[in-house]
């Protein structure tokens, strides 16, 4: 049986789909030294992943994310959840239809946002229930988790949850409002105390990155019983985004680093989403690893990516990950030129602006922000980042190099099987 170390004790792993099987998944997906071993940590997913390529002829994503609703019981600042209509939805039908074409095209994870979730969590668990060979993920600022809830999760053991922290108390309670850090904390010591595996999710700004990213911090959260942490930095998605909060190129380094640093010395799973790219193959939105839909059901290639040009209310998934502008961002996101920026919005953002100017796409967002109105914010921090990691002499490896390029070359295999 697979095992792993968590705070100094060897855990079993159990099958997938269970919650720690998705944190042993994590781990290794991002920390693979070869390509090999790169499609054996995923159970060998990868043959039924190229066998509904070549099927359904599209791209099949190893996750989806996807928001139920954007309905939310809290008013987090800076969260782009309350810039939409609260009453979008996507219907009970169209959720179980989405998960059974993603289950029979080899999805392994499907992951839900939001808004907040949980405000459907008796249907949530209804699918969860039904669709027991698929793994699914909550982000959630764990308000609505009671005993019930965690009895059911035990029950069913394909449900893994990513609670949402912003620190301690003052620093979660300043942007979640009063109460929320001792509701968090509560949540996650009774998730300990029965055993069940959970992952974190630290938005990591200006204001806390150095907080975030300490080595005291993070033990923190492994002895409240973390298996894994989802961490992303802030974007400024939106006319109205708070740029003040936007890391800069040093800065950015030093989360890089210590977020690097200690999952190694720990064997401890940490996603820096936007500072991996040189461990996998680049970007992996667009479908190539995980495409995000929106609860207006509208198909984004990544949820800090609000641009679409398809709509799952009006086709089907893989009609989806075929449109025009999903083709099209799939090829155009290897051109960024450094693996250590792999956006193509933030750190590649005239990549955006061509590819909407291409293929028609539209902003998604509740105030629409054109590609070029993005791109215009996003450019001077996309340059000091490139600047800073060619000084630095990040891509020299030429192990990484190779890696990264062999994996590169996998991807453009399954576009030819998917018919690309």
């Amino acid at each position: 049986m697979k095992t792993m170390i968590m705070n100094g004790v060897k855990e079993k792993i159990p099958p997938y789909p269970h919650p720690k099987n998705y944190a042993y998944r994590m781990y290794w997906f991002f920390n693979c030294p070869s390509l090999p071993g790169f499609v054996r940590w995923g159970n060998f997913r990868w043959f039924k992943e190229l066998s509904g390529s070549r099927r359904y002829h599209c791209v099949v994503p190893r996750e989806i994310l996807f928001d139920p609703t954007n309905a939310c019981n809290m008013h987090c600042k800076g969260c782009w959840a309350g810039d939409y209509e609260h009453a979008s939805s996507i219907s009970f039908e169209r959720w179980d239809e989405l998960l059974r074409e993603a289950e029979d095209m080899g999805t392994m994870d499907m992951l839900y946002t939001g808004g907040e979730p949980l405000m459907r969590k008796d249907e949530l668990l209804e699918l969860a229930k039904k669709y027991n060979g698929i793994c699914h993920g909550v982000f959630t600022n764990a308000s609505l988790v009671d005993e019930a809830f965690i009895d059911d999760m035990e029950a069913l053991g394909n449900i893994i949850l990513f609670i949402s922290i912003e620190g301690y108390r003052d620093e979660t309670d300043f942007r979640r409002g009063e109460g929320a850090y001792e509701r968090t904390i509560k949540v996650m010591e009774a998730l300990k105390a029965r055993g069940i595996a959970y992952g974190v999710s630290l938005c990591y700004h200006t204001k806390n990155y150095d907080l975030l990213t300490s080595d005291e911090y993070l033990d923190f959260l492994r002895e409240k019983g973390a298996w894994l942490i989802w961490a992303f930095s802030y974007r400024p998605i939106g006319k109205g985004a708070d740029m003040s909060l936007v890391l800069n190129a040093e800065q950015r380094m030093t989360a890089f680093e210590r977020f690097s640093s200690y999952s190694a010395k720990h064997m401890f799973p940490i996603a820096d989403l936007f500072n991996s790219g040189h461990k996998t193959f680049g970007c992996v939105g667009g479908g190539d690893g995980y495409i995000h839909i929106n609860a207006d059901g509208d198909v984004e290639p990544c949820s800090f990516l609000h641009y679409s040009d398809s709509n799952i209310n009006s086709m089907t998934l893989a009609e989806a990950l075929n449109s025009p502008f999903m083709r099209a961002f799939r090829r155009k996101k290897f051109n960024t030129r450094n693996p250590f920026a792999p956006c193509p919005a933030f750190d590649e953002p005239e990549i955006l602006v061509g590819l909407c100017r291409e293929t028609g796409a539209r902003s998604t967002h509740a105030e629409p922000e054109s590609a070029e109105e993005y791109a215009q914010k996003a450019g001077p921090y996309a340059e000091e980042w490139h600047a800073l990691t060619c000084d630095k002499c990040l891509w020299a490896s030429p192990k990484a190099q190779k890696r990264y390029k062999g994996l590169q070359r996998f991807f453009k295999f399954r576009w030819r099987l998917a018919g690309e």
